[in-house]
């Protein structure tokens, strides 16, 4: 099993359940981990023969421009696309963080972890 990690994905969305985060937007990060079996591609040296990383970043670029209410969504939706479009995957990690949330503290950013797995 190996392990491809794409990490601080800086993403401006228009995640929340208040109006105003749909019309102003924020700043958001993904970090992304997927695993799968990579022994096949370290030895043909062939995209087409692992987990392409570009293929990854564009799903999370895609689904974090729908707008959802809840960050549980949006991670939601970013799995079951790279599930379902790489069949390669065995389990995926994804973290998708909104900076500086407006929750009326002083909090760097707010993170959801979700887990899927064949």
């Amino acid at each position: 099993m190996g392990v491809i990690k794409l990490k601080n994905i800086k993403v401006f969305s228009y995640h929340g359940c208040l109006d105003e985060e749909g019309k102003i937007g924020s700043d958001y990060r993904v970090d992304l981990k997927v695993y799968g079996d990579l022994s096949h591609s370290a030895k043909t040296d062939k995209l087409s023969d692992t987990i392409d990383y570009v293929h990854l970043n564009k799903i999370v670029k895609e689904e974090m421009a729908i707008r959802s209410k809840l960050l549980e969504n949006v991670a939601e939706r970013i799995l079951k696309r790279i599930m379902d479009e790489l069949i390669m995957v065995q389990k995926a990690k994804v973290d998708v963080s909104k900076i500086n949330p407006p929750i009326g503290g002083n909090v760097a950013m707010v993170t959801v972890s979700r887990t899927k797995s064949r």
